[in-house]
């Protein structure tokens, strides 16, 4: 089954944001299927999810989007409105964040509510917007803030609890020249708009005592909803009803002249004279199961937010046949684990906590999403999968890349050929040697890092269980080793994922033994490197390991960074110490990533290592850790969370993916994978135009492959050795002024000097 979607014409909007890098060196990866607001103008719905937002043209019908990638960074979009008069749009976070969209596609952050109003930031919920006469009055977890669109700055606050306290208002409306708040438990209270003084709370009145949770004016009639899911509407004396939802109101709103009050099953669409005209049911809806969240109407096309599947639309007169619109995305965006093999992009879900527990409270039943660049996002459904719950990591087959080997953290290991699933290895069909269930009372079969060796055999680890390493061997038996003799109750044990270098060694993190390093080849050798004199481990808790490209082992822990000089070490010596990074700051001798929790390791094409960190973005360091060469946070590139949960990158392109709680971008690095000769060096663009703003890559190239650039009279411009398969220039000579319109020539030879080649590129300016 696959998601309904229509084409995605992407507008990239310039922003107001500086960020370290260019954004044009970044993509974004965002999922568009749950929606928590809707808003409109004249000819267009935008719809929020819970960080991005997008829209349709109705005219047109392109569709928009904007996120972290054009600016928009957002914590939790909880509401969204569209100024028609002033053209711009109003996104409201959960931390009381106000992003300002202009038409132009620029975002302006607006950061009043967190900085300046002095309540507990737990209560700076924003939760809707209300326009009247030029300003906006915000209804937030305390009170209401007022907005003037004229100036874009704040006004007012309004802490309207019966003594003054902040209140959790729901939503504000103008009948009558009063406004009119409903709150979470001081009833509904109203005051004179116009009043100067509406900062003092004696100015507030209470109206009606009920318990309220949505007000709106229609054609000059208040209506409202309250928490027993009954519609009111105000005869001038009383509230009588005007229908029971049976479903408690999660948007309450007029546009257009109609009332339109959406339940989690039901949108029910009133006239100007409140004479109900439809009542839409999720279960109309055929193609794919959905529960609504909002709803809206633009030219008698109404458009209600779901939770799964982006906007359906349908038409105000006959509300027979519905539409699925929603950008191109995966299906969500707390991605787990990533891996790209040559054509595709692979996502999980599935999770374990930071202690290795799958229960949250029970095993993740999710899909697998695969992204590729001819088909866009698709996915494998969780019904196909033969129930394997939490999947934790995914490896190629050495000789096969679309045959992937997925660990589950619940169920055992899933084998995926050509984009289906085949088979579940699990207890039952794995043998005496094979995978073991923590629990002979139900299946809990924990295995985690799944990778193969250079025969390809493929190892994983098994949590929780006395034999702990298992390999599915090439010839199609199992094997068990046990960890015994060298960790204490090893049942307790939880593994991370595995590294196995050149000798077949392989190096498993673990969060209470350190790291574990075995070898079946000599001997079932095996050794544990933990901290003070038994390895210098900065903790036994182990999140991470990486092998560079020179056979370090990167080493990352929940409280800092260690190396090992060379894998090999292994391989002669019974105990082996680690090493610390101590590098020079503000003058000082700093421990690289001193105390950090590291949360992943990857090294790119040039053997730099990217390291992400808990809470705390990623840095990309030199080779030998000695130079920090960028360190993006949310604050200061499009990355949109600071908890990043798996880093991947691809050798070929050199395209860095981070995988965070909040979504999927990617950085369009230069280090990709050294070639084996130069018979397939390429430069791109080729040719440069005039509107070309970014470098001139040459690529397929040996590591340390020294290039030369030069006009066609020979005066050289540009030299350069590679690290890693990719080399940039600026077009510029020397970095200090732009070449001029022409040919040039591009000399690349090998480091030993034998094999040379000769490639041009053209400039127009």
């Amino acid at each position: 089954m696959k998601i309904i979607k229509l084409s995605l014409v992407l507008v990239l909007f310039f922003h107001c944001f500086t960020y370290s890098q260019s954004n044009s060196q970044w993509n974004g990866y965002f999922s568009y299927n749950g929606i928590k607001d809707i808003t409109q103008s004249s000819s267009s719905f935008f719809a929020a999810t819970e960080n991005a937002i997008f829209s349709k043209n109705t005219t047109t019908n392109d569709i928009s989007t904007i996120n972290s990638i054009d600016g928009l960074k957002a914590d939790l979009i909880t509401s969204i409105y569209r100024s028609e008069a002033f053209n711009v749009t109003l996104v409201g976070n959960s931390n009381g964040l106000l992003s300002i969209i202009n038409s132009d596609g620029t975002v302006i952050p607006k950061r009043g509510i967190i900085d300046e109003v002095p309540v507990s930031p737990l209560i700076k919920k924003i939760n809707n917007f209300y326009e009247h006469d030029s300003k906006v009055y915000i209804s937030c977890d305390y009170g209401i803030s007022v907005f003037d669109l004229n100036t874009l700055e704040f006004g007012d606050t309004y802490y309207i609890g019966n003594s003054g306290q902040t209140v959790k208002v729901y939503q504000t409306t103008v009948f009558n020249n009063e406004i009119y708040a409903v709150t979470e438990i001081y009833g509904m209270r109203k005051a004179v708009v116009t009043n100067p003084n509406l900062v003092d709370f004696s100015q507030w009145s209470l109206f009606d005592s009920g318990q309220w949770n949505g007000i709106a004016t229609i054609n000059n009639q208040l209506v409202a909803s309250n928490i027993n899911s009954v519609a009111y509407k105000y005869n001038g004396t009383n509230f009588i009803e005007l229908l029971n939802l049976n479903q408690p109101s999660l948007d309450f709103r007029e546009n257009e002249n109609y009332l339109i009050i959406t339940t989690q099953n039901h949108v029910y669409i009133f006239n100007q004279d409140l004479v109900q005209i439809a009542d839409i049911q999720t279960s109309q809806i055929t193609e794919i199961a959905v529960t609504f969240t909002c709803a809206t109407i633009v030219n008698d096309i109404v458009y209600i937010g779901t939770n799964e599947n982006g906007v359906v639309s349908t038409s105000l007169s006959s509300p027979t046949t519905f539409q699925f619109i929603m950008p191109d995305g995966p299906l969500e965006n707390n991605i787990f684990r990533l891996k790209k093999s040559t054509s595709t992009l692979w996502a999980l879900y599935g999770k374990y906590s930071r202690t290795y527990n799958p229960y949250f409270p029970s095993p993740a039943q999710k899909p697998i999403s695969k992204f590729t660049s001819e088909n866009g996002w698709d996915f494998i459904p969780y019904s196909e999968l033969f129930g394997a719950k939490a999947l934790s990591n995914i490896a190629l087959h050495p000789n096969n890349d679309e045959e992937l080997y997925v660990s589950s953290f619940f169920s055992g290991v899933l084998k995926i050929v050509d984009g289906v699933p085949i088979q579940l290895f699990d207890q039952s069909n794995t043998g005496s040697n094979g995978l073991e269930s923590l629990s002979t009372a139900f299946i809990d079969v924990r295995i985690n890092g799944v990778a193969f060796d250079k025969n390809k055999n493929l190892w994983m680890t098994n949590t929780r269980v006395n034999k702990g390493l298992k390999v599915l061997k090439s010839d199609g038996n199992w094997q068990s080793y046990d960890f015994s003799e060298v960790i204490p109750e090893p049942h307790f044990a939880s593994y991370g994922l595995t590294a196995i270098d050149k000798n077949n060694t392989k190096w498993i993190p673990s969060i209470r033994n350190g790291l574990i390093a075995f070898n079946e080849t000599l001997g079932n050798k095996s050794i544990v490197i933990e901290t003070e004199t038994n390895g210098n481990l900065p903790d036994i808790d182990v999140r991470c390991v990486a092998i560079d490209n020179r056979n370090q082992l990167w080493i990352g822990t929940a409280r800092g960074l260690r190396i090992i000089s060379s894998v090999d070490q292994f391989l002669s010596q019974d105990a082996i110490t680690t090493r610390d990074i101590i590098i020079e700051e503000d003058g000082l001798a700093q421990e690289l990533f001193f105390q950090q929790f590291i949360v992943d390791i990857a090294i790119d094409g040039a053997n730099r290592k990217w390291v992400s960190l808990a809470d705390a973005g990623v840095y990309l360091v030199s080779p030998n850790g000695q130079e920090t060469i960028y360190q993006f946070t949310k604050d200061n590139s499009p990355l949109p969370s600071n908890n990043i949960n798996d880093i991947e990158i691809d050798g070929v392109t050199g395209e860095v993916f981070f995988a965070t709680d909040k979504g999927l971008v990617s950085f369009k690095g230069t280090s990709t994978k050294p070639q084996d000769d130069l018979s397939n060096v390429y430069v791109y663009p080729n040719p440069v135009r005039p509107e070309f703003s970014g470098t001139i890559k040459i690529a397929g190239l040996t590591d340390k492959a020294i290039v030369k650039i030069a006009d066609i009279e020979g005066n050289l411009v540009f030299e350069t050795t590679s690290s890693g398969g990719t080399i940039e220039w600026d077009g510029t000579a020397f970095g200090k002024y732009k070449v001029a319109s022409g040919v040039y020539m591009i000399f690349v030879s090998a480091e030993d000097g034998i094999e040379t080649t000769v490639k041009k590129v053209m400039i127009i300016r």
